[in-house]
């Protein structure tokens, strides 16, 4: 009997789309502005990559763990419940103190908690979506929005209100997370497809090793950017809060109008195509902002093509990963791909920019472009996927 798919009456999409939209406002308030944040404090380029190491390091082990503990459970909603409720919990101890050390070990807890939150969501959704997980698309832009709606309104408050009011906004956006998470429903566990093949068999499929590194290298090549991107910016060009915050806008707007047409483009290319063009494109792209930036058309035309190195990608490896990691294994398979592309990869580009950023934030961008490049290698040569089974039981 086939595994029965949400009717189009039955999706709850607005309520689905607000999670998206705050937990990706509160990406929207780090990426652009925590770098920022820890600079005010007096931190050294070096202490800002640590910390964004760690924000983005706890994902390489929380996912996982939270992915194998909701697959065994099978209780996805309350582990995002209780996720986003502690993730609001540990994040406020930035309000009590600024030292170092003290900052560490909160945005340690914070992030383990709050790694819990989105693997297990991606699931859910497509759960929610069934037959109609073309849909996806139309449904995660409102995570997009959120990020825009963040770094706009943000950029535009930090040009007459200090830095320091940002772990307010942060928290504020947390606690909104938790509330979303309360507005859902449980999607009633169903027999689902049980593979034949345990999990780890799955993951060390040639092809799935090749997807993983190649992933793993493409977010090693954003971690210069989303940790420095403003710092570049607003230290080397001069560039205010508010036009800062329309450029990382502008890449956020070009993701929203790729995920509105990912279903027409999904249809027409393979995924493999597909990533092999987005490899390409963003080391490019890496190339424009560290050579090039002294032109504001250049700048300009860079953040366009935010739409292909995440909106494409992001998109392609969601469907691998829906198609290759079946009934059981799908919680941990987002969890794995989420934990060593944007944890891992994020974790040591991070650290790389804080090694490199003092010496040379070209050189930096032009490491980022070359890692890009590797995994255009990696994929061309490794990446032929196995076709997807059959989910209906016998």
């Amino acid at each position: 009997m086939p595994n029965t798919s949400v009717t189009p009456q039955s999706l709850p999409y607005w309520r689905l789309s607000s999670f998206y939209f705050f937990y990706f406002a509160v990406v929207g308030a780090m990426i652009p502005y925590w770098g920022v944040y820890l600079k005010s404090l007096g931190y050294s380029s070096q202490d800002v990559g640590v910390i964004s190491a760690i924000i983005l390091g706890t994902r390489i082990i929380a996912p996982n763990f939270w992915g194998w503990l909701a697959d065994k459970s099978q209780q996805r909603l309350r582990i995002i419940r209780q996720g986003s409720a502690l993730a609001c919990v540990f994040f406020a101890g930035v309000l009590i103190s600024q030292h170092y050390s003290w900052l560490v070990l909160v945005i340690s807890l914070y992030t383990f908690f709050w790694h819990a939150v989105l693997p297990q969501f991606e699931v859910i959704t497509l759960s929610y979506l069934g037959n109609q997980y073309q849909r996806y698309g139309q449904i995660r832009l409102w995570g997009s929005l959120g990020f825009m709606a963040a770094v706009v309104g943000l950029g535009l408050l930090f040009d007459f209100l200090p830095i320091r009011f940002l772990p307010v906004a942060i928290l504020s956006f947390l606690i909104l997370i938790w509330l979303s998470s309360l507005s859902l429903k449980a999607v009633p566990v169903q027999k689902t497809y049980e593979s034949s093949q345990g999990f780890l068999s799955l993951v060390f499929q040639p092809a799935i090793i090749c997807f993983l590194v190649a992933s793993f290298l493409l977010q090693l090549s954003h971690g210069p950017y989303y940790t420095f991107y403003s710092l570049y910016l607003q230290e080397h060009y001069n560039y205010s809060s508010t036009a800062t915050g329309l450029l990382w806008a502008l890449g956020v707007l070009a993701e929203v109008a790729i995920f509105l047409v990912m279903p027409k483009i999904m249809h027409r290319f393979d995924v493999r195509s597909l990533l092999l063009a987005t490899f390409l494109v963003t080391a490019f792209r890496w190339y424009l902002i560290g050579y090039c930036a002294n032109w504001l058309w250049v700048l300009l035309f860079a953040q366009l093509l935010h739409a292909v190195s995440f909106g494409i990608a992001h998109s392609a490896s969601i469907e691998i990963v829906r198609t290759q990691f079946k009934g059981t294994h799908q919680g941990q398979g987002q969890a794995l791909y989420s934990s060593l592309s944007f944890g891992a990869g994020g974790a040591v580009g991070a650290l790389m920019g804080g090694l490199l950023w003092d010496h040379s934030a070209s050189l930096t961008f032009l490491v980022a472009s070359l890692s890009s490049v590797g995994a255009f290698v990696i994929a061309f040569f490794g990446l032929h996927l196995r076709k997807p089974q059959a989910i209906d039981s016998p």
